[in-house]
């Protein structure tokens, strides 16, 4: 997705910006994330963001395993920053929006603010490398992951554009993968946290895997209330209904 602004390194960025924490959500560099935006905390946060031109929104997930204030979880430590490159009125209060991920960050503190939504103070230089599209995607086993992809649609007796996913480069089929997958929020964490993108697809290949032989030992039932489940995933929209 083309992008109307630069960012070629962690200068190019406030050093606090407006996190919104999902529980499962995973933004990465450059992939798409699609945002179903209806609280009212949520919406003035999209307000402000354009409001202040700058147009980010980190994505987080909560902790909720370290968490005892339910109303205010807890937040993990790295997040993505996304731009809004898409966003549209629903006619109903809602707002429809894309987020394109430009970089990861790590939060250095949680601030006070008036606002309804939180924010963060951030470092992004632990992941200078975000800025540099397709780096260390070379080093990525295009055949595993390809091979784990496979098995994971039969398994779940899904299909994919087999075109549009060998035609893609290595760093776009990673993170878009990594995105979609339908794993936990430990899962999620681990491979947003990935050092570089080769050991990103080895986390996601290894999940991958683990989650098949779980799969073929549920019984019949299960399979199919989760392959139901699966169905549903690839046009799921993330809504804003979180701490």
């Amino acid at each position: 997705m083309p992008i109307n602004a630069e960012y070629r390194g962690p200068g190019d960025l406030p050093e606090v910006i407006p996190v919104f924490p999902l529980p499962g959500a995973l933004l990465l560099p450059r992939g798409q994330m699609p945002l179903n935006i209806f609280e009212p905390r949520y919406l003035a946060m999209v307000d402000d963001a354009l409001r202040d031109g700058h147009r980010l929104i980190g994505m987080i997930q909560p902790d909720v395993s370290h968490s005892p204030n339910e109303a205010k979880p807890a937040l993990f430590r790295v997040g993505c920053v996304g731009r809004i490159t898409q966003l549209a009125e629903s006619g109903d209060g809602r707002y429809i929006l894309e987020l394109t991920g430009i970089s990861r960050f790590k939060v250095i503190e949680e601030m006070t603010v008036l606002t309804a939504y939180r924010q963060c103070k951030v470092d992004y230089f632990p992941y200078v490398d975000d800025f540099t599209a397709r780096k260390g995607e070379e080093a990525v086993d295009r055949e595993a992951l390809l091979t784990a992809l496979t098995d994971f649609l039969k398994a779940n007796n899904l299909k994919v554009d087999w075109e549009g996913v060998e035609s893609a480069p290595n760093e776009a089929l990673v993170n878009a993968l990594a995105m979609m997958s339908p794993y936990g929020p430990a899962e999620k964490q681990a491979m947003l946290e990935a050092p570089d993108l080769k050991t990103r697809a080895e986390i996601l290949i290894a999940v991958t895997e683990m989650d098949q032989e779980t799969h073929q030992r549920r019984p019949a039932a299960a399979v199919v209330k989760n392959t139901c489940g699966l169905r549903q995933f690839p046009s799921a929209k993330k809504d804003m209904d979180r701490k």
